[in-house]
């Protein structure tokens, strides 16, 4: 199966309402899980993060419209910034896989918070079927969050960061 067959099946499973997918063809095996998986309580995950070898996606960046809100919850700490949503861009995934912020565990982020990023800058590595995909940003701006945790699965679309753009 090529790569583009493997991302057009990927955008396939994503529009539908499959929790899980699973394929074997001869020595080629392929699982994916959406977001209407969900796993057995009392399981942990095991991550390791071997040696990476970064390739080149692109990222889809999408305006977020403000939510409505129609009361005030007290607890929430950054409710100034869920406010100003309206004016960030999102940074989404361009695919289903483990989201890592930095090359190796022993190397520093690619971005944090408070960083200005400019377009074609590496923002994170996304690894799916073995490959270690590096992420670059297709906008300018300041990150204001980062809204996934390290060696985290994503789902295609999900958003990554939200940036001011400059």
């Amino acid at each position: 199966m090529t790569f583009k067959e493997v991302q057009e099946l990927i955008k396939q499973i994503s529009k539908s309402n499959l929790a899980e997918f699973k394929m074997k063809d001869g020595e080629f095996e392929l699982a994916i899980r959406t977001k209407h998986f969900s796993k057995p309580k009392g399981i942990s995950q095991l991550v390791s993060q071997p040696a990476i070898i970064p390739t080149v996606a692109s990222v889809a960046v999408t305006p977020v419209s403000a939510p409505t809100t129609l009361g005030v919850d007290p607890l929430k700490k950054d409710q100034a910034d869920e406010e100003n949503e309206g004016n960030y861009l999102e940074v989404k995934s361009p695919m289903v896989g483990t989201f890592y912020r930095s090359q190796s565990p022993d190397k520093p982020a690619y971005i944090k918070v408070g960083d200005t990023i400019e377009k074609g800058s590496p923002v994170c590595i996304i690894e799916a079927m073995k490959l270690f995909n590096e992420i670059e940003s297709e906008v300018a701006g300041k990150i204001v969050k980062v809204m996934v945790e390290d060696a985290q699965p994503v789902e295609y679309d999900q958003v990554l960061f939200l940036v001011e753009p400059s």
